[in-house]
């Protein structure tokens, strides 16, 4: 019976030790946290959770459930982030996967060896005691919310200076003169969170984004974009930019940028409140940073204001530390993985949930463990080779995007899903 690591045990950690045991294999994870969830464990001692004390998810129960294991009745319509962890710790438990788990562990380094086998050399965090094994296969299911990116802007600010990773709460900005940088979807949480402690919050977006809200038409936004699928692009993309526009009007309008791009070249932003934050003056926009000096921002368009926070939340880098970046090195440029899991050169080795989808990750990451599963038993393999497919994958992506370092990994959630299955069903 052929032993596989599996790094992380988040929601896609999870589901690929629940298909990688289901096809016979011998599975041991390493786990960071106390239990299973990752990013979804609020406040975990590990300082790994990237959720705020009132993280929603911002795809719908209807569209963000693993195949294997539907949402208990009466799940909100957004699950909170304990609804979530809760249904992750059901999965877990439903599929037995707590003993095949070795929690407040860390991977230290992970080195190919001649025969293809992987040898993984791990620590106990807490007592720091360290330990080699081997493996006959890796699955990296650690996620690409590590390592925080911070802008580069000239000039030293003096004031207090975070990351949207080390942000919990709005509690500790209280009476605090905020300025938030960013336009996804942490720096609208995080504008709206602190808007209504602080002393004043300000939010500076560098270029225009589409804010979607949650329901549209008395549907989930995500649902209802579903319904609509069947429309080709060149129809459906500007549809949607005039549906919005009809509803919350344009951002130009209200001191926002006015957005440049297509509907689709930048990750979707789902938020219900900045729009109302902003009318009602609770949130002041802002343009991009020209440098800092002191407490002073200076803004491009000549405006500047003082402020005593700033809260950069500017996306992450993608990182494996614990692979030789001679061997693998994401951080910038495209992800060259066929199904955004499987390299060209690298045996034995698979990434799960390495994709940012227009939609939810775990279903995608559910089926990507199925296929990666069966690659390992020899039950599928790719019917063109792996260097081909890649090229195809990376010169015709799902949606046309901006080049910036976070679009590097989107797939559409919906076709992403659709091509997995296709592969499955070939599968022996």
């Amino acid at each position: 019976m052929k032993k596989v690591a599996v790094i992380g045990a988040g929601p896609s950690g999870i589901t690929a030790i629940k298909n990688f045991a289901d096809q016979g294999f011998e599975v041991t994870a390493f786990e960071r946290c106390e239990g299973v969830g990752g990013n979804w464990r609020f406040n975990d001692p590990s300082g790994h959770s990237s959720v705020f004390e009132t993280t929603h998810i911002i795809s719908s129960k209807y569209t963000s459930y693993y195949e294997d294991f539907p949402f208990p009745e009466g799940t909100s319509d957004y699950p909170s982030h304990k609804e979530l962890l809760a249904y992750f710790n059901g999965y877990a438990e439903k599929f037995n996967l707590m003993p095949l788990i070795k929690f407040g562990t860390e991977v230290l380094s992970c080195q190919q060896l001649a025969d293809n086998t992987w040898q993984i050399r791990w620590k106990h965090i807490a007592t720091g005691e360290e330990s080699v094994d081997s493996y006959d296969g890796l699955v990296v299911c650690n996620g690409h919310h590590h390592e925080p990116r911070y802008p580069d802007y000239p000039g030293e600010f003096t004031g207090e200076y975070l990351h949207s990773h080390h942000y919990k709460s709005a509690a500790p900005f209280k009476d605090k003169r905020v300025l938030v940088i960013g336009g996804g979807n942490s720096a609208c949480d995080v504008s709206v969170e602190t808007a209504r402690v602080s002393k004043s919050t300000a939010i500076s977006w560098r270029r225009g984004y589409y804010l979607i809200p949650k329901f549209m038409f008395g549907l989930t936004t995500d649902i209802y974009a579903k319904q609509s699928r069947w429309l080709p692009k060149f129809i459906r993309y500007p549809l949607m930019r005039l549906t919005l526009e009809w509803i919350q009007g344009k951002n130009e309008d209200i001191g926002l940028p006015k957005v440049e791009n297509d509907v689709m070249a930048t990750h979707p932003t789902v938020n219900s409140e900045l729009y109302d934050a902003i009318r009602h003056g609770k949130v002041k926009p802002y343009g991009d940073i020209r440098n800092f000096d002191g407490k002073t921002v200076h803004f491009k368009d000549g405006l500047r204001q003082d402020f005593d926070v700033v809260i950069a939340c500017t996306g992450f880098k993608i990182k494996h530390k614990f692979f030789d970046k001679a061997l693998i090195n994401f951080e910038s440029g495209p992800v060259p993985l066929l199904h955004k899991m499987i390299p060209e050169k690298i045996r034995n080795l698979y990434f799960i949930g390495l994709f940012q989808p227009l939609g939810c990750i775990w279903p995608g990451a559910e089926l990507q463990s199925k296929l990666a599963a069966k690659h390992l038993a020899g039950l599928w393999s790719p019917q063109k080779p792996i260097c081909e497919l890649i090229n195809q994958e990376l010169n015709n992506p799902d949606v046309a995007q901006i080049s910036t370092p976070r679009h590097t990994i989107t797939v559409d959630d919906f076709s992403f899903r659709q091509r997995l299955k296709k592969e499955l069903n070939v599968a022996k």
